[in-house]
């Protein structure tokens, strides 16, 4: 999604975070159960052979105790909300910026966590550099086919053996079915697509990629738009191996059909799929029922995730209402995590504790 709130330039704090050995679970992050704590969602993800995984805010994690040790105990997986994108990581060409991700991936090293890359290839989020010399023309179309490559290649090299799933190529397709008219298509056409899995495949060839969108959780234009993309991409060879659905949802338009059906077909590709950016808004204030509805609709995105062979990870984008980009983004909504500003948890929480209780 191109619509979070960017978190700014904050060192993250505490030694805890300082591991550069060893994994090291602290006490105050201990994952286990105990007769007067029940079991964090992690280790129900664990016993049900998937990963729980969580954004990150990385301001979040240096300034707020609360946050940090949350992140810690509950989930097995962490994706970086924005210090993986591009702008990020080479805010001016040629000049690297890795200290946020690399603080992220040692966090998750430190608690025992695999980490979601995110993202490669986007429309949003560029380094004004780029996007300012494809529009003078000082970058033509050969050009920044050797820039996306490098960056490419240069991101994924550098955390290779370290990301577990990389988000490859990001929202290309419009709720048409057509693709988007990015500087990507109009200057490089549609085989950039290819080209960027096989850059990442042939940077990290254990790593798994991922295509990855929002409004393709069901059945529908955009979704197989997708399948057809995937099913030829996989025909000619191309290491396209799974298909990220963002599941940024919204209890006033109902829940989408044929979810289940829609992961099938692609586990019928033989690929895997993930639930990547999961949460649920509502118009405010929120109240009980609003509530019950929201949580109902976690537990039917998990329970279409448990349901399919394919469907290894499960990631909420972000936990906590006190860190939720949806207030920013969308006027008078909200309340859209598995818990609220205090970290209380709600409903929806519990139905996805229930969830992974139950397993596949």
């Amino acid at each position: 999604m191109n619509r979070f709130r960017l978190p700014a330039a904050v060192a993250l704090l505490g030694t805890t975070l300082l591991v550069t050995g060893t994994v090291a679970q602290p006490a105050s992050a201990s994952v286990s159960a105990t007769a007067h704590s029940p079991a964090p969602l992690r280790v129900l993800a664990d016993r049900a052979g998937v990963r729980i995984g969580t954004a990150v805010d990385m301001t979040a994690l240096a300034e707020d105790t609360t946050y940090r040790r949350t992140t810690a105990r509950e989930f097995n997986s962490v994706t970086a909300e924005n210090v993986m994108k591009w702008e990020s990581v080479e805010p001016r060409r040629g000049v690297y910026d890795w200290k946020k991700a690399d603080e992220l991936v040692r966090f998750a090293r430190a608690h025992g966590q695999v980490v979601r890359g995110h993202t490669l290839v986007w429309h949003s989020q560029l380094p004004s550099w780029l996007t300012a010399g494809v529009a003078d023309g000082s970058i033509d179309a050969e050009e920044l086919r050797g820039i996306l490559r490098k960056h490419i290649t240069t991101e994924v090299k550098r955390y290779k053996g370290r990301i577990q799933q990389w988000d490859v190529v990001n929202e290309v397709f419009e709720e048409d079915g057509s693709l988007r008219n990015s500087i990507w298509l109009q200057q490089l056409g549609p085989s950039y697509i290819a080209d960027a899995f096989r850059w990442a495949h042939a940077a990290d060839p254990k790593a798994r990629l991922f295509l990855n969108d929002y409004n393709v959780e069901g059945v529908n234009a955009k979704s197989t738009a997708y399948y057809e993309l995937a099913k030829r991409l996989r025909a000619e060879g191309v290491p396209v191996q799974g298909f990220g659905i963002q599941g940024h949802l919204a209890i006033q338009y109902g829940f989408p059909g044929q979810v289940a059906e829609n992961l099938a077909r692609f586990e019928a590709l033989g690929m895997g799929t993930a639930f990547t950016e999961v949460d649920v808004r509502m118009i405010l204030p929120a109240d009980e029922t609003k509530l019950a509805t929201q949580a109902s609709y976690f537990r039917r995105l998990l329970d279409a995730c448990l349901g399919a062979r394919s469907c290894t990870s499960f990631t909420v984008w972000g936990y906590s209402d006190k860190y939720s980009w949806v207030p920013g983004v969308f006027a008078g909504q909200g309340a859209a995590t598995l818990m609220d500003e205090e970290f209380a948890r709600k409903p929806a929480y519990g139905t996805v504790r229930e969830g992974l209780a139950e397993g596949r």
